[in-house]
């Protein structure tokens, strides 16, 4: 396959999995700031997610005040946020139209379809209206999209490239909405986030977990109370359930395997060394040690790990000055 043709298959499926992974983050900060709390806890978690997805002086630079409105409109709608979910989307159909030819019918008019839909939705004011409506019909396009591909496609190349796109960005963003709720422990509880966390209602937490379609998984694993040291063990290290770090990790290895170059040694071992990294971490050390220091480390790995695959299988992401990590952006 021509690197072109299987970079515009990558990034058309990562955007898409960029979309819902922000629907996820914002659904969950907005479900909590309806929860009883101080106005400070409330902009602590704004303001954590805008940092962690690396926004927050693009959004300071546009809005003097921090409100739960205008930073869903900014993730959301905002053209000139190029990680907005309707940049997201238009991206994504951008890239399928480049590559019409290797893709199927029903995935084309999906992902048209949502970018059209998208627009019609906006503009009729769904964001004032029930932000939370808009959001999960992106999460509800995002499982649409992969369910006709994985119903109508090949298992070829341009299949696997896909899916490579997708489980790198689902690794990068479910590491990104951990960090988000841990971070406003940590910084609200002086590092540590155990006293604080058992004081917190129990909605943030199911909150946390619904965001990422987890609950019912945390209740079927655990069958016990939510706490923070298991929900970090289910989205770090439960490798049975697929939007956990160590399944995403486990997929891209295998999808590796399959798309091999001459080039792609690099980018295998560094696959199969994150991999074993994370199988082999334990939350109880992950914790002690720091768990927001564990997961940037994460994210600088993973995007290390894109970059090279970039390099080796696609067409090579180029620097550009000011610009955001090559995970939040298309060369």
């Amino acid at each position: 396959m021509l690197s072109r043709t299987a970079d515009h298959l990558f990034w058309m499926a990562r955007y898409t999995e960029r979309a819902e992974n922000t629907a996820r983050m914002l659904d969950a900060n907005y479900q909590m700031s309806l929860l009883p709390q101080s106005e400070e806890y409330a902009a602590l978690g704004w303001r954590a997610m805008l940092s962690i997805s690396e926004l927050a002086g693009i959004y300071c630079a546009a809005h003097p005040t921090l409100a739960s409105l205008e930073v869903i409109e900014f993730m959301t709608s905002d053209r000139d946020n190029l990680s907005s979910i309707i940049n997201c989307l238009r991206a994504a159909r951008e890239n399928a139209r480049a590559v019409r030819g290797s893709i199927t019918t029903e995935l084309w008019e999906t992902l048209n379809t949502t970018w059209l839909d998208a627009q019609r939705m906006l503009a009729d004011g769904v964001l004032a209206r029930d932000p939370c409506e808009f959001l999960e019909w992106v999460k509800f396009r995002s499982h649409l999209s992969r369910g006709v591909q994985l119903g109508t496609m090949v298992k070829d190349e341009a299949f696997y490239f896909m899916r490579l796109g997708t489980f790198l960005e689902r690794a990068d963003n479910t590491a990104r909405i951990l960090d988000v709720k841990f971070e406003m422990i940590e910084q609200h509880g002086g590092g540590n986030a155990q006293p604080l966390a058992q004081s917190l209602d129990y909605y943030h937490w199911a909150a946390l977990l619904r965001s990422v379609s987890g609950f019912e998984v945390y209740r079927k694993v655990y069958r016990d109370v939510i706490t923070p040291e298991r929900i970090a063990d289910l989205l770090i290290l439960f490798a049975d359930w697929p939007r956990s770090l160590a399944a995403s990790l486990e997929e891209v290895r295998q999808i590796l395997a399959r798309v091999r170059n001459v080039r792609s040694a690099q980018a295998e071992a560094m696959a199969i060394k994150l991999h074993e990294h994370v199988c082999a971490s334990r939350i109880g050390d992950i914790l002690r040690g720091g768990l927001h220091g564990w997961l940037t480390n994460f994210l600088a790995r993973v995007n290390e790990l894109a970059s090279c695959v970039s390099g080796d299988l696609l067409v090579p992401l180029a620097p550009e000055p000011d610009a955001a990590p090559a995970s939040m952006h298309q060369a």
